[in-house]
């Protein structure tokens, strides 16, 4: 067990400079001995931001492969564009090094398959930071599952409902990937934020796999009417045809006969919403309105359930999950309500111990697939395609994941 890790950090945006300031550099034992973007000022204000928490310089580039090659590097952080993803990942556990990546889809089949390749290859564990797997709800639902309340599940949803014009728009002006992607794909573009607590909800490659998936898209109309209203037509994107709808449903069928619904809603007016839903032989969970019903505790009130918004705080004592009843005496810190520091401590736990990940390659392949698959699905007219097995038919008998107190196939206390 290492007491102290040597890491990198590539992809300096706002969600790489995020991490590194609020929930990678406050641990004592993570030494950032490099970062890495190519854009110059990411980069200098990332490192000047090193130099004044911890007094040291780390090398500064615009090159990964520089930061791979840096003598006694423990692990990465993989923080750059939805495209660079898993090539670096891919190179980072090549170089015999951890690697973590941020969320958003794979851009083919063939890259997911490389990933779990080049793991297979290597032994070198590589893990996606969804940090949605260690919300609050998300983990209080695995251990009420986990414990029986809702029987047998039957149907999950999940969304990545979140107003992204501002962001979409002025992508050229924000340097954000996202634009050209609107500009040209039409697709399920980020799945993993609520697929990832779904499918360890449905124990997807232990003893779960997904089947099949059918995906449809809206039209695309929403940028056009913002762009409109705040640049005006003289603005040339305000006339761009983007690709991208603006409401896509995927539907998804596993082995055990469970559907998954996931709804991505990113460019018309509305609030944020995960959506999380997870429904069963003996009752329910419903984000939206913050509910647990219980066959034959509510039944009582189904025609005005408004009277039971927000009971889920009813169910606090007895089912928060121990890493949120610690984390609470703890004192929740970093971004995302404090998601993002649990996912990162799982990480580097797995890094500190030498053991496999929570989120493992199998995870984040299967995951990243819905992208590419929502494309083709989409193009056909929403026909059904087939969702590979990155196990190749280990997901029936897998062995358990590694002890510790971050997994997520079983509830363990500290």
């Amino acid at each position: 067990m290492k007491d102290k890790l040597k890491i990198g950090v590539i992809g300096l945006g706002g969600r790489g400079s995020g991490l590194l300031s609020a929930v990678i550099l406050p641990r004592a034992e993570i030494e950032v001995a490099a970062v890495c973007d190519l854009y110059e000022d990411r980069r200098q204000n990332a490192a000047a931001m090193v130099k004044k928490e911890r007094g040291t310089e780390p090398l500064c580039t615009a090159d990964y492969r520089e930061v791979l090659a840096v003598p006694g590097l423990d692990a990465v952080v993989i923080s750059s564009s939805w495209a660079d993803h898993v090539h670096i990942a891919i190179a980072a556990m090549k170089a015999g090094i951890y690697a973590a990546t941020e969320v958003g889809g794979a851009y083919s089949l063939d890259e997911c398959w490389e990933l779990v390749r080049t793991y297979e290859e290597t032994g070198v564990p590589c893990m996606m930071l969804e940090n949605c797997c260690y919300g609050r709800d998300e983990l209080m639902v695995l251990n009420m599952v986990k414990q029986g309340l809702f029987g047998e599940i039957v149907h999950c949803q999940g969304g990545y409902r979140h107003d992204l014009r501002d962001e979409v728009s002025f992508g050229r002006e924000n340097r954000h990937y996202r634009l050209v992607n609107y500009q040209n794909r039409n697709c399920e573009n980020y799945p993993t934020h609520e697929l990832g607590p779904i499918a360890k909800v449905l124990n997807i490659n232990r003893g779960n796999r997904m089947l099949t998936l059918n995906s449809v898209a809206s039209k695309a109309a929403g940028l056009h009417t913002y762009l409109m209203r705040e640049k005006g037509p003289e603005y040339d994107l305000s006339s761009c045809h983007f690709t991208q709808g603006d409401v896509v449903t995927t539907i998804i069928k596993c082995a055990h006969g469970e559907t998954i619904t996931l709804t991505l809603d990113t460019t018309l007016p509305r609030p944020y919403s995960r959506a999380f839903h997870v429904q069963g032989t003996k009752g329910m969970f419903m984000e939206d309105n913050r509910t647990v019903f219980l066959d034959g505790v509510h039944n009582k009130f189904d025609f005005r359930w408004k009277d039971q918004w927000n009971n889920v705080e009813e169910f606090r004592e007895q089912y928060d999950h121990p890493i949120w009843k610690q984390y609470l005496e703890e004192g929740i810190v970093g971004g995302h309500d404090g998601m993002d520091w649990l996912v990162m401590g799982a990480y580097f736990d797995a890094v500190k111990r030498g053991v496999q990940t929570p989120i493992d390659v199998y995870d984040m392949a299967a995951w990243m697939s819905i992208t590419p698959l929502s494309e083709a699905s989409i193009a056909m007219g929403g026909a059904p395609v087939a969702i590979p097995d990155f196990t190749n038919g280990r997901w029936i008998s897998r062995e358990p994941a590694p002890e510790g107190f971050y997994r997520l196939d079983k509830i363990n206390e500290k």
